[in-house]
């Protein structure tokens, strides 16, 4: 058998059907690489064999012993079963105790006079020393040899704990992965020889049985060590090609023109443009001089002004003859983006209109719900070259829409564009067009390196002069009633200082299901039963019952994704003019709406949403010159992770704190979401928040390997790595640029 393909051995070749379907549906196992790729979460620590007469208290022991008792007591009234056993070996006596619906097995099997081993951690109970649920191994007794053996295998030992599922536990996953570990011999090392030797890494096959079968902690951490630099170090290799390779594409260098309308634009700002604003966009604009493509993250607090960012970008490109698009997740937020930068930019964006400047551009906008003639007269601007900067929806990456000469993309919240609609953007241009991706949402560095490793990185993490601080607390609802009124009076006292609030639920209400009488009714009973199992709050009913009660008299409206987009339309404009008092709106309104005036923000049921996007909605108030007030509304327990999610955000106004919060309450699945399910499935020992050094170290290496070696030629194992890891799903996540 060669050297790749044992670990590409499927499972049921080894294991049988019955576990080999289980472990592939269950645990996504499939081969025996993934197996051997399959490590323990923890290890249990089995001590010594010890005799009962020289139990020591809080350590970890193996007793050999004999059953002199074993009795099932009942207690709290009959509810709760115990099995109480009694060992002897000779030199004393010591209680094994096991409780609910772990005595079964152990009352079958521990009958008086069987011999066994047992495991666990001594404690004392009613001044008697005592093992709570230990491991145990039944012993032939008449067999000696094997008794001594099992002793052997079973005392001193790190016994290993895997992720397991309901149908497959951890001690069937261990007798599985015996069966395959003769193959860990054939593990290809991706790691180059002089790489390896001069960070003094143990060789992949040896780490692999260590990290199984232990020997000692020391064993474990050696292991942990090296898996965890394959994976940081084969990912960044990956990210360094991918960086490499687009450093080799063509693209039209867009240089700055003077007397443009850049310059025109800047002439007629009304503020100063901050000094980050001003050294991220010459960041920008040294890279739209050079003739390969940029691929840069713009990363920026919410209102950090990244939008005024994109803009500068956007008109340098037109001045240079080339045409720019930015893509926006919503409707809401193309409509949104289309009119502000129409309003920044005033005469300038009316070129070839009457009373638009001479040296002004089109600006168009294009989503999927326009009306036909709006929509073929912006498909012609754009083929002819007519409108310099275009705004839409993935409307943009239709095969209809046809660009004179495109030169830039901007992304606007790049996590919610799937890989092929950038690729197909990307496509439209003559030679790929250079890339701007924009998020509010700040990434931790290890996460910036991780998931946008292909990206370079600029930060924006000033505010803008004027802006106000945002004051955050959380309103516990169900232990005290009365904050909740007290929240509804100061959104009644901002709107009659002539401001205005948004109010924001989990969900739209209505819905379908809910019309179906039985599963209605079934809910009810469920959340009566356990206001856990409550469906979140809804729009439709909270706007309902603000309009009728604590609001009552406000303008309050509504806005959803289920709502027509010319309905969405309306509604923004007559918040954006001061008509609305309180908008009751799901999380469409997290990214990129700009009310100024609207100052107080509610947010119902605050610990159905993750941190980052509380962060993002909060953001939405306070961008004017009063100060914000967002007050986070939930019926979680003092006591509980959410409650403690809620209070770290009132807590920090500082997004790059918070997404480390966030980080290491969610662990990076959540966090690098399905986009990256590339990563995640590729992540296995090594953890994003955990190990930054690692990921740096990796990096560094993996591009100096990359510019000495692009074709990785004289690294075969290394290609081969690679080659298993970019299968075709993952290879499409890397696709970013």
């Amino acid at each position: 058998m060669d050297r790749v393909s044992s670990f590409d051995e499927p499972l049921k070749k080894l294991l049988g059907g019955a576990t080999a379907k289980v472990m592939a549906e269950h645990l996504d196992l499939h081969t025996v690489g993934d197996l051997l790729h399959h490590y323990p979460r923890r290890y249990e620590e089995r001590g010594k064999l010890t005799a009962l007469a020289d139990l020591p208290l809080d350590e970890h022991v193996t007793v050999l012993a004999q059953v002199a008792d074993a009795r099932i007591l009942m207690f709290n009234n009959g509810r709760g079963k115990r099995l109480e056993v009694t060992l002897t070996d000779g030199s004393g006596r010591l209680q094994l105790v096991f409780f609910g619906h772990g005595v079964h097995k152990p009352h079958k099997e521990l009958l008086p006079g069987r011999q066994a081993m047992f495991a666990g951690k001594v404690s004392v109970f009613n001044r008697k020393m005592q093992l709570a649920h230990p491991t145990y191994q039944l012993l032939d007794a008449s067999d000696a040899d094997e008794a001594t053996e099992a002793v052997d295998a079973f005392a001193g030992r790190l016994l290993p704990i895997y992720p397991a599922c309901k149908q497959l536990d951890s001690w069937r996953i261990a007798k599985a992965v015996d069966a395959v570990l003769p193959s860990a011999q054939d593990a290809v090392d991706p790691l180059p020889a002089s790489l390896r030797e001069g960070r003094g890494f143990t060789p992949l096959p040896e780490a692999l049985l260590k990290v199984h079968r232990p020997q000692t902690k020391a064993d474990v951490e050696d292991a942990k060590a090296r898996l965890k630099w394959d994976e940081a170090f084969v990912l960044q290799v990956a990210l360094a090609r991918r960086r490499y390779a687009d450093t080799q594409l063509p693209a039209v260098a867009r240089r700055p023109v003077a007397d443009g309308l850049l310059d025109a634009f800047d002439a007629k700002l009304p503020f100063t443009l901050t000094e980050g604003q001003e050294k991220v966009s010459k960041e920008i604009f040294d890279d739209l001089a050079t003739e390969h493509p940029m691929h840069r993250l713009l990363q920026g607090e919410v209102g950090s002004g990244k939008t005024m960012v994109a803009l500068r970008a956007m008109l340098t490109v037109v001045d240079a003859g080339g045409q720019a698009a930015m893509l926006a997740p919503t409707e809401v937020l193309a409509q949104q983006h289309h009119r502000s930068i129409t309003e920044m930019m005033g005469e300038l964006a009316e070129g070839g209109m009457l009373g638009g400047s001479d040296r002004g551009t089109k600006v168009v906008l294009l989503t999927g719900s326009m009306g036909m003639a709006a929509r073929r007269q912006a498909l012609l601007d754009l083929v002819t070259g007519e409108a310099g900067i275009v705004i839409g929806t993935h409307a943009l990456i239709e095969d209809k829409v046809q660009f004179h000469d495109l030169g830039l993309v901007v992304v606007d919240e790049q996590h919610r564009f799937g890989v092929e609609q950038r690729d197909a953007l990307r496509s439209k241009g003559k030679q790929p067009p250079h890339l701007l991706v924009m998020t509010a949402t700040p990434i931790p560095r290890t996460v910036a390196m991780t998931v946008f490793g292909d990206l370079e990185t600029s930060v924006l993490d000033q505010l803008p002069a004027g802006r106000s601080p945002i004051a955050s607390h959380v309103v516990p609802a169900k232990d005290k009633p009365h904050f909740l009124a007290r929240a509804w009076e100061r959104v009644r006292e901002e709107v009659e200082n002539g401001h205005q609030a948004y109010v924001v639920c989990p969900r739209i209400g209505d819905d379908a299901e809910e019309a179906d009488g039985k599963k209605g009714k079934a809910k009810k009973k469920a959340a009566d039963e356990d206001p856990e199992k409550r469906p979140p709050l809804a729009v439709l009913e909270i706007a309902d019952e603000l309009r009728k009660g604590a609001l009552a008299g406000l303008t309050v409206e509504v806005l959803h994704g289920r709502m027509h987009p010319d309905e969405k339309d309306d509604v923004m404009r007559r918040l954006a003019a001061g008509d609305v008092d309180v908008l009751v709106a799901t999380t469409v309104i997290e990214v990129g709406v700009n009310v100024p005036n609207a100052t107080a923000m509610v947010i119902m049921d605050a610990d159905r949403f993750g941190v980052s996007q509380l962060h993002q909605l909060r953001g939405r108030v306070g961008r004017g010159s009063a100060p914000g007030l967002c007050l986070l509304v939930s019926e979680a327990h003092e006591a509980s992770p959410a409650r403690a999610r809620l209070s770290a955000v009132a807590a920090t106004l500082d997004g790059f704190e918070l997404s480390r919060i966030d980080l290491e309450q969610r662990r990076e699945g959540d966090v690098l979401g399905q986009a990256q399910s590339g990563v995640r499935s590729s992540l296995r020992m090594l953890t994003v928040i955990d190990d930054e050094e690692v990921i740096a170290a990796a990096r560094e290496e993996a591009v100096a390997i990359v510019a000495a070696d692009p074709e990785l030629k004289h690294l075969p194992e290394l290609r081969t790595v690679l080659a298993a890891l970019l299968d075709k799903d993952r290879e499409e996540y890397l696709d970013k640029g």
